[in-house]
């Protein structure tokens, strides 16, 4: 694969672990070959090359990692406990907020004195 083309993240995210991470040695192999011609003192076509293939490394470890954290969250999911990294985050408010179903709840008391004293309803003449 040449690499003069710009990589896309969703074009990664089709393959497999082992071939990203075989383009990723590929394109830091790359990398290290253009920074040597920059000190060479290659021609400008090389040295705007470097930003690209900076990028494309970056994109590929990204997908690596997602895909990571996906299989992680797969693998977690079962269990009662997931990992502080894999929780969702939202705010700290949030966090510490009673669930629905806590919320929700009523005690037994509370629960007859409803049924057995409903809110009345009253019908005012005009």
């Amino acid at each position: 694969m040449s690499s003069s083309a710009k990589i896309r993240a969703f074009e990664l995210q089709s393959k497999n672990k082992a071939d990203l991470l075989a383009q990723l040695v590929e394109l830091r192999t790359e990398l290290a070959s253009l920074r040597v011609q920059k000190v060479v003192g290659g021609s400008s076509s090389k040295l705007t090359k470097i930003n690209t293939v900076r990028k494309s490394i970056a994109r590929v470890l990204t997908v690596v990692n997602q895909k990571q954290r996906q299989n992680l969250r797969e693998f977690y999911k079962k269990s009662k406990y997931i990992p502080q990294d894999l929780r969702y985050k939202k705010t700290r408010a949030i966090r510490r907020r009673l669930t629905t179903k806590e919320a929700s709840a009523i005690t037994l008391k509370a629960h007859k004195k409803a049924i057995h004293f409903p809110q009345r309803k009253y019908a005012l003449k005009a």
